[in-house]
């Protein structure tokens, strides 16, 4: 399933660029995006069931956050895919994942289980980042 995912990233920052470029700007394809997504969530949410009132509070407000995270993911992709190119865009956005992973990872930051940066980890880190610089595109 998240194999799947991730081959949805570049698939999905190639459809948002080009939205973006049809209606004239990252902001009108991300607000586009978010609006459909939010009909087929609530589609499928009549079908699967509606959270409890009483589940919308706000004790962990961080929680709420990520659909910023994703605004801001979502616009940036738009916004830089056309002037970068994609494979560079998602390089980007692939050694920040890398980055930001091993540091809530090594931290046990936002909830998640905590996994130290070994030296074994940091070197895996380290080629990652190397092979993600030596796959970019000259620009």
């Amino acid at each position: 399933m998240m194999f799947a995912a991730g081959l949805g990233i570049p698939v999905f920052a190639a459809l948002n660029s080009g939205l973006g470029q049809q209606l004239g700007g990252p902001v009108a394809a991300t607000a586009v995006t978010f609006a459909i997504g939010f009909v087929v969530a609530a589609a499928m949410l009549a079908f699967t069931g509606f959270p409890e009132p009483a589940a919308f509070t706000f004790e962990k407000p961080w929680l709420w956050i990520g659909a910023v995270v994703m605004l801001f993911y979502a616009t940036s992709v738009a916004y830089s895919a056309p002037r970068i190119g994609l494979g560079n865009a998602i390089f980007f956005v692939l050694l920040g994942q890398i980055v930001a992973a091993a540091i809530i990872d090594h931290f046990g930051l936002l909830g998640s289980i905590q996994s130290a940066i070994t030296p074994k980890r940091a070197l895996g880190l380290v080629v990652m980042a190397v092979g993600i610089y030596l796959a970019r595109k000259p620009v």
